[in-house]
């Protein structure tokens, strides 16, 4: 007994669905969900750049010290922090200020700048880090107790671009003290210390955090002393953005009792200003990364006071606020930085594509089903002339007119057995070849009563 065997590349072509005709009627679904996946991409903006520049200060500064700090934490997120050393707060704002200078964040202190100018200039706020006292080192014998008795010394204020200037010339003038009366120098902090050190000034002014080098170094220095702001809470109510710290008896050496005293000042905040334009997914490293690096306790702060969105009188960034009043995004407290960012981000995506898959399923079904029904209905057409063409030959003409629709009749029943077809819309194709044997009935029942039926009737 012979065993059937099907041919199997005829059985292939008959398969429960059409992968070319969805793809058909789907394509311009599918373009529409790429083009919005593309769009929404660009518009969420996922991936922060890697290399981000910051502008730090003077040479061994707090803000150089705390730069680095900086560029180590982005490191291990594989940021990499490009470090522009400046004179100061007053340099790095004009280089926010200024697009051609490519600094995208930097350290500022309070009170530089009014929320309107940042506004203007498309600033925002990161937060304060931390109080950078007013320190005042003076040498010699001579004991000062008010700024009044500064008049006539040789007191280096620093660099225009550090901002101590400015704000030493506001304490200055509450204090009815005008520049004029003393002399104030403008060299950087080093030398500064030298030449203090040398005697060949009477004093200089920092503002700065305690952990600074210069400042370290010159509190344990015999012969160099401390100015006490003994009217600090005074000076917090004239400008808002001073506040009173006070440097605690025996903070700096508790053996040797250094300072033998404490010491009241003024002290302005430290800030991260950035472009408005920062990524935010840099806004969050930068923000995460001042947690860990001022969020412990400081010589004048307890534990968990900074950094914080109060102090600065530049608006907070959205996003910082975020992470100041929440905490850390979800996602970020179990994810590597680059994957929470993606996912974090890309929530328009899904949204994006949750509004279009929508609609979509319920319109590419039909259209699949058009799509693989056409392939049979398109040939009604042919049928249709091949009847159009028989009706009201003329007598003479008969026996050609019907042998030559037979023919072609032939010819369409021959296409169509080549038609390949999903088997669930099987039933379209067997309807379509019974309609092209009723045809062909047709014809043959026309000619009965003229000619036989030639050989074509027969299909051959």
């Amino acid at each position: 007994m012979r065993s059937f065997t099907p041919h199997v590349p005829k059985i292939l072509k008959f398969t429960r669905f059409s992968l070319r005709d969805f793809l058909v009627a789907a394509g311009p679904a599918v373009v529409a969900v790429v083009v919005t996946c593309v769009l929404a991409y660009w518009v969420v903006d996922p991936a922060p750049p890697s290399v981000v520049t910051l502008s730090t200060g003077q040479e061994n500064s707090a803000y150089e010290a705390f730069g680095r700090k900086y560029a180590a934490a982005l490191a291990k997120d594989n940021i990499r922090v490009k470090l522009e050393p400046s004179l100061g707060s007053q340099e790095n704002l004009q280089r926010l200020q200024d697009p051609a200078s490519g600094v995208d964040i930097a350290f500022v202190q309070s009170g530089s700048m009014d929320e309107e100018m940042a506004v203007r200039q498309g600033l925002v706020s990161l937060g304060s880090l931390f109080t950078e006292p007013v320190w005042l080192f003076l040498r010699g014998p001579k004991n000062v107790t008010q700024l009044t008795q500064l008049k006539g010394m040789r007191i280096n204020v620093g660099p225009e671009g550090t901002g101590v200037p400015a704000l030493f010339r506001k304490v200055l003038s509450v204090n009815g003290v005008e520049p004029g009366d003393l002399k104030l120098g403008g060299l950087a902090n080093t030398p500064a210390t030298v030449e203090l050190l040398e005697g060949r000034i009477d004093g200089l002014v920092f503002s700065s955090a305690p952990d600074a080098p210069l400042i370290q170094m010159l509190l344990q220095t015999p012969g160099i002393k401390l100015f006490d702001f003994s009217q600090a809470e005074a000076y917090t109510r004239r400008f808002p953005f001073l506040s009173h710290v006070v440097l605690p008896r025996g903070i700096v050496d508790l053996g040797k009792d250094l300072p033998p005293k404490d010491y009241h000042l003024i002290a302005p905040t430290a800030t991260l200003v950035a472009r408005a334009d920062l990524h935010p997914a840099l806004v969050d490293l930068f923000v995460q990364s001042a947690s860990d690096i001022h969020g412990g306790a400081g010589w004048f702060h307890k534990k968990g006071e900074f950094p914080t969105a109060s102090y600065t009188e530049i608006p907070v960034s959205p996003s910082a606020a975020k992470f100041y009043k929440n905490g850390p995004p979800l996602l970020q407290r179990y994810l590597p930085f680059w994957l929470a960012n993606l996912l974090e981000r890309m929530w328009v995506v899904v949204v994006a594509l949750g509004a279009l898959i929508l609609p979509l399923s319920r319109i590419i079904p039909p259209l699949y089903v058009w799509k693989v029904r056409s392939r049979v209905y398109r040939w009604y057409g042919q049928l249709r002339a091949v009847e159009q063409a028989i009706e009201e030959v003329p007598p003479e003409r008969q026996s050609d007119v019907y042998a030559a629709q037979l023919q072609r009749l032939n010819d369409i029943e021959e296409r169509v057995n080549r038609i390949s077809i999903p088997l669930s819309f099987a039933d379209e194709l067997y309807g379509l070849r019974s309609h092209i044997n009723f045809v062909r009935r047709r014809i043959a029942g026309l000619m009965d009563g003229r000619t036989s039926v030639p050989d074509v009737v027969q299909g051959r």
